[in-house]
C-alpha cells in the first residue's frame, strides 16, 4: 500500500531533523564517493582498486524508522560504517520509489515510499557511500503478470529482462554510488547436474546488457550465493546459473552471501570464521574482481555455546584476515544492535 504523501513528508522531515545536528561532526576519512554521472574508469574491474567499504543493508521501511536511522548515524559517527545498501526493488516485486517505468506503474509495483531526490543528498552529506539494491528475477508481481506460478521469472524472459533494464537505467540517474543486483539467478532446486548451460548464458546475457546500458554511469555489483565461491562452481552444474568467473567479468564488485547458517556442512554451520575464510580463499583464486562479502548478523542456527556477538566477530575477523575488500552486514529486519555491540557503537 502506498504511504500517503503527507505522512511521507513528515517522515522525511524527521530524517532531516536526525541528520542536521550531525552536519558539523568531523567525518571519518574515507575514499570519496563516485558521482553517479561521472564516467567509469576505462580499466576493467579486475584492475580497479578496491574501496574497503563497510556497511549495512536497509529496507525501504528501515530507512523510514527513526530508531534504525539513529543506530546507523551513531555507527557512522563512530567511524564503524560508511556505506548503506538500500532497496530500490525488493523480492516482493515492490519498487520503493515513484517509478516512471510504464510496466511498474501498470502492475502497481511502484510504491513511492521513498523520495531519493530528497534522501540521497541528506545521506551523502553524512559521508555515506550509497548502494541501490535491485532484486531482479525473484519478482512475484511480475511473475503473476507473466503467468509464472512460483514467484520467479526466468532470466531469459524478454519482458523480465527489459523491465529490469528499465529500472536499472532509472535508478542509475538518482545519484547512488553503486547499483547492486540481487536474486540475479534462477530459483534453487533440482540438484547439481549438467544441462544448465542455457541458464548460465541467460545470466551472462543480462549482465552484458546491464554493463552496456549503465556500466559507464554507475559502479556495478551483485550478490551471489555463497556456494558460488567454491571450486566446483566452475563446472557449471549449479541450477541457479551463477558463475563466479562469468559474472565477475561484468562487475566492479561481487558480494557473496557467506551466511554460515545456510550451509549444509556442519563444520560451516558451526564455524563462522571457517566458512568466511574458506569462501574468500577459494573465490580469490578464481577472480581478481574485488570481493566484498555479505556477513550474517541475523540470529539463525547459532552454534550452542556461542553468542551472536562472538559469531559476528568471528566473521569480521575472517573477512579482514583473508583480504575481503570491505564487507556488508545483512539483517533482514534491520536490527543491528548486536552488530553495534561488536563494533563498539553506543546505541
Amino acid at each position: 500500500m502506498r504511504r500517503p504523501k503527507r505522512v511521507l513528508c513528515l517522515v522525511l522531515s524527521s530524517v532531516v531533523v536526525l541528520f542536521v545536528p550531525l552536519m558539523s561532526i568531523e567525518r571519518v576519512a574515507a575514499p570519496p564517493s563516485q558521482a553517479a554521472t561521472s564516467p567509469k574508469a576505462t580499466v576493467q574491474p579486475a584492475a580497479q582498486k578496491g574501496h574497503g567499504r563497510v556497511g549495512v543493508y536497509l529496507t525501504a521501511y528501515g530507512v523510514l524508522r527513526e530508531d534504525i536511522l539513529r543506530g546507523v548515524l551513531e555507527a557512522r559517527k563512530a567511524g564503524k560504517i560508511d556505506t548503506l545498501v538500500i532497496n530500490v526493488k525488493d523480492n516482493h516485486g515492490d519498487v520503493s520509489y515513484a517509478s516512471n517505468v510504464p510496466l511498474a506503474k501498470a502492475m502497481g509495483a511502484s510504491t513511492g515510499r521513498l523520495d531519493f531526490k530528497k534522501l540521497i543528498p541528506i545521506l551523502r552529506a553524512q559521508g555515506f557511500y550509497l548502494i541501490a539494491r535491485q532484486v531482479v528475477f525473484n519478482d512475484p508481481i511480475l511473475a503473476a503478470r507473466l503467468g509464472y506460478s512460483d514467484g520467479w521469472v526466468p532470466a531469459n524472459d524478454p519482458t523480465a529482462v527489459a523491465y529490469n533494464l528499465a529500472i536499472a537505467e532509472e535508478v542509475a540517474g538518482f545519484g547512488f554510488d553503486e547499483l547492486q543486483f540481487d536474486y540475479i539467478r534462477y530459483a534453487d532446486g533440482g540438484g547439481l547436474a549438467t544441462g544448465y548451460e542455457a541458464r548460465f548464458a541467460a545470466i551472462d546475457s543480462f549482465l552484458t546488457k546491464i554493463e552496456a546500458s549503465v556500466g559507464s554511469r554507475i559502479t556495478l555489483s551483485a550478490d551471489l550465493f555463497g556456494r558460488v565461491m567454491w571450486d566446483w562452481n566452475a563446472r557449471r552444474t549449479d541450477p541457479i546459473g551463477q558463475s563466479l568467473e562469468d559474472m565477475a567479468a561484468h562487475l566492479d564488485y561481487v558480494s557473496p552471501m557467506v551466511y554460515p547458517s545456510h550451509y549444509t556442512e556442519q563444520k560451516y554451520k558451526d564455524g563462522p570464521y571457517l566458512v568466511v575464510k574458506d569462501a574468500l580463499t577459494t573465490g580469490k583464486k578464481r577472480t581478481s574482481t574485488p570481493i566484498r562479502p555479505f556477513l550474517q548478523v541475523f540470529d539463525m542456527t547459532i552454534p550452542a555455546g556461542m553468542t551472536i556477538d562472538a559469531y559476528i566477530a568471528a566473521e569480521i575477523r575472517a573477512a579482514k584476515e583473508c583480504g575481503a575488500d570491505g564487507y556488508l552486514f545483512w539483517e533482514p529486519s534491520n536490527d543491528y544492535r548486536a552488530l553495534y555491540r561488536v563494533l563498539g557503537v553506543s546505541y
